[in-house]
């Protein structure tokens, strides 16, 4: 290699014209691989700022609608309405019929066609139709369930989140009051206990927050389930558990939940499609013709071929639907007395889910505005106080137990706030906004 390399030195040095040409190729080669690499480093920051976009709730309702999984197996099912009510406009069939024997005439053919009205295909028709109502109704019910599970999981982790946050700075408040506690040992105010103590707790605080960032990693595990994403993935926020929630009217929720209720939906097309099916039982009553002719074959002495024709009609002397009709009445009044149950019920879901919110509100401006900041202020008195030696280290471990006890609760409460609304629209059936 060394020696081939003095080579090509050499002939570049005995012609100054190949050196430069060569000089050229290669100073276009080494600026055509400075452009990529510009241009991929530029790439590079932009793509990691698409990946750390934050994703917002209706960016996550938007992508468990497009992509979860359960409801691309359930909007399969929209095929089948176009199937049944291409099997409700089928037409009978005719017969072909051949036959021959030793008796005169030796062979026949006949064709028989069964005779329909119009209107009893019209019936079938409509039936087929109401039923598929009944299957968007049914996918459109595990939409909604799938948006408020969504809803429930981002939310589940804004929570894990915000815990995680709170026990890092309970964390750093422990090692604060550690350091304290050292000076204090260092100039010989209090005894080494102290600093043990406060070590203990900046150990348990230490384990306390990566047990959380562990169940960040369960909360993220169902969003991104529900979000047919990689278990691993994660994500920024753009919410958090103190989003505003929209004012609420009790009678407007209630009313807006008699048009929305996936149930009361339910129950009414259930009605439609009952209604179809007595039409369809009321149309086959009337009789419906079969229409033949045909021909007959090698007659002797009486004739080669002969025609025939025939009409053939069922009497409805015994069965008339008399005990399918009742059953269909029968039908319709039970689902009737279940809607009005239904109405009653889902009334009672949507009041109890409203004032279950509005009780937990109240909750939450009690946090803000009085616990929180009063536990907060004695937490940084007792520290100033422990600092000045006028206090020993249990008063500022107490007040700091304090501080991340309401905290919590106040997380909790918050996070029970966001569930309660998920709740209330779940018995409303639909959004609030």
């Amino acid at each position: 290699m060394g020696k081939q390399k003095e080579r090509v030195l050499y002939v570049l040095g005995r012609r100054p014209s190949l050196l430069l040409d060569f000089r050229m190729r290669h100073d276009s080669f080494f600026s055509i691989v400075l452009t990529a690499l510009l241009l991929v480093t530029a790439a590079i920051p932009r793509a990691a700022g698409q990946q750390r976009d934050p994703l917002t709730l209706q960016r996550a309702l938007e992508m468990a609608d497009q992509r979860n999984l359960d409801l691309l197996a359930a909007r399969q099912r929209r095929a089948l309405t176009p199937a049944r009510i291409q099997i409700a406009k089928q037409r009978p069939n005719p017969t072909l019929s051949f036959g021959a024997s030793r008796d005169t005439p030796h062979q026949g053919l006949a064709f028989e066609q069964p005779l329909e009205f119009r209107f009893q295909r019209q019936r079938r028709i409509e039936q087929a139709t109401e039923e598929g109502g009944l299957t968007e109704l049914e996918i459109a019910a595990l939409v909604w369930q799938v948006r408020c599970t969504t809803r429930e999981a981002y939310y589940g982790v804004a929570q894990a989140r915000a815990e995680s946050a709170l026990l890092a700075k309970m964390q750093g408040l422990a090692e604060r009051l550690r350091e304290i506690a050292k000076e204090r040992f260092e100039a010989g105010a209090v005894a080494q206990v102290e600093v043990l103590r406060a070590e203990a707790e900046v150990a348990k605080a230490e384990a306390e927050v990566l047990l959380a960032r562990q169940s960040e990693k369960v909360a993220f595990s169902q969003l991104n389930a529900l979000l047919n994403q990689p278990a691993a993935a994660t994500w920024e926020l753009a919410g958090s558990l103190e989003d505003m929630l929209p004012p609420l009217a009790l009678e407007a929720a209630v009313q807006r939940a008699y048009d929305l209720n996936p149930e009361l939906k339910h129950l009414a097309q259930e009605r439609k499609v009952e209604q179809s099916r007595l039409g369809v039982l009321k149309a086959e009553r009337y009789p419906a013709p079969s229409v033949g002719f045909g021909a007959d074959f090698n007659a002797p002495e009486e004739y080669r071929m002969g025609g025939r024709a025939q009409l053939s009609l069922v009497l409805p002397l015994f069965t008339r639907n008399q005990g399918e009709i009742a059953e269909s009445l029968a039908n319709q009044r039970v689902l009737e007395s279940k809607t009005a149950a239904t109405k009653r019920a889902t009334a009672g879901a949507v009041e109890r889910a409203y004032l279950r919110l509005m009780a937990l509100e109240e909750q939450v401006q009690i946090y803000r505005q009085k616990l929180l900041p009063s536990v907060r202020h004695l937490e940084t008195l007792a520290e100033e106080s422990y600092r000045a030696g006028k206090s020993d280290i249990l008063f500022v471990l107490d007040a700091q137990r304090n501080v991340h006890e309401v905290e919590h609760n106040y997380l909790s409460t918050l996070a029970a706030q966001q569930s309660a609304y998920s709740a209330l629209e779940q018995a409303v059936g639909g959004p609030l906004e």
